[in-house]
């Protein structure tokens, strides 16, 4: 029996890789299902809710998924080093696989502006850390300017392989669930990923008879059908970084849910049309929601995601309440990044240790006092 190796080994014949593409991988990809169990009883709603735990990825987020792609076609195409902007995980999964492949990275991150847990990463995997005095947006605007005099390969979502390697998560959700789900809801800040789940979705189902905006029959990537159905598509943003929600553009955008602080969005038409053709819509969650959903999540299903990762359910509890997401539905909310990549929110908002002496008395008396409690 043959093991993992990645999910463009997986799903070679529905990628744009040819047979003897070098492919840069740090086995990425097949990540958990997790069906909510205790959190829809609390609610006392009869929905399934799964999350997509994409924080069990090689560098703890999704990116990884669009990373071996662009990594891969970047080497490929002959490459020596790859740039970034970042408000943190793309800087660690472009770093890890830089790293891998033998290249040089370049990361551009906002001063001030990215939870340790990612910045470590980045330093750590030998990456050329770039702060600058200035927001995601600004960073993106100058990877662009600099691409167009530097030998470098820009592996933000703005390059096309990044969605190809994303889109694979709709095909395990797929192959999880046998067939696409009622509603697909995800974080949306940079907007490619949701982008990228509607192009997968739509490969699903496609037989190369039908035409519609993200798969014209002709794409060439794909080979059967998988799916009878494709989900109505639900994209949330934090109130303070909201501008597809908006309708414009947040010049300085401000949100605990660092990975989603960001104020115009490379894939905002795209991410709209597949809204649109899904049938969905945009919504947004304010920071307390999204730390209360964050901390929720912890606490009845055993599931850490960072807090722009829990935007996703937050925005799916608060539908469900108003009535916009039916009884009896399923759902599944991608959590695009691990708990640890943002620790000091996470010990912000969470009892503090308990100190006492090295005695037995001591540790007895506070179990005893905290069973009294339950």
């Amino acid at each position: 029996m043959r093991s993992y190796r990645g999910l463009i080994e997986k799903y070679r014949d529905r990628l744009p890789v040819a047979p003897d593409t070098p492919v840069v991988s740090l086995n990425e990809g097949d990540t958990p299902l997790v069906e909510l169990r205790n959190l829809p009883r609390l609610l006392r709603r009869n929905v399934s809710i799964y999350v997509k735990f994409e924080g069990l990825n090689p560098t703890g987020s999704f990116k990884d998924r669009g990373m071996t792609m662009a990594v891969t076609k970047a080497v490929e195409s002959g490459a020596k080093a790859i740039i970034c902007a970042s408000t943190g995980n793309t800087s660690a999964a472009a770093a890890a696989y830089a790293a891998r492949a033998g290249i040089t990275c370049f990361v551009l991150i906002p001063e001030g502006k990215i939870a340790l847990g990612k910045l470590s990463q980045a330093m750590m995997h030998g990456s050329v850390v770039i702060q600058i005095r200035g927001n995601f947006d600004d960073g993106m605007r100058l990877v662009q300017e600099v691409a167009q005099t530097t030998p470098v390969n820009i592996v933000n979502s703005i390059n096309p392989f990044r969605l190809q390697g994303q889109k694979t998560v709709a095909f395990e959700v797929i192959e999880a669930l046998g067939d696409a789900p009622d509603y697909h809801a995800l974080p949306v800040g940079n907007a490619g990923n949701i982008t990228a789940h509607w192009i997968g979705y739509s490969e699903a189902v496609c037989e190369n008879t039908r035409a519609c905006a993200f798969c014209q029959g002709n794409c060439g990537f794909h080979r059967g059908r998988l799916a009878t159905r494709r989900p109505i598509m639900l994209g949330y943003q934090a109130s303070g970084a909201a501008p597809i929600v908006r309708g414009r553009v947040v010049e300085n955008p401000e949100t605990v849910a660092t990975a989603i602080r960001i104020g115009n969005p490379v894939s905002w038409q795209q991410a709209v049309a597949a809204k649109e053709e899904s049938g969905g819509w945009f919504g947004e969650c304010s920071d307390e929601e999204i730390l209360h959903v964050q901390k929720l999540l912890a606490q009845t299903e055993g599931v850490f995601c960072e807090p722009a990762s829990a935007v996703s359910l937050a925005g799916v509890l608060k539908d469900l309440e108003l009535g916009r997401i039916g009884e009896g539905s399923t759902i599944v909310c991608t959590l695009t990044g691990h708990g640890l990549k943002d620790p000091d929110a996470a010990i912000a908002q969470s009892v503090q240790p308990l100190t006492v002496d090295a005695e037995l008395d001591a540790i007895e008396r506070v179990i005893r006092e905290r069973l009294l409690q339950v």
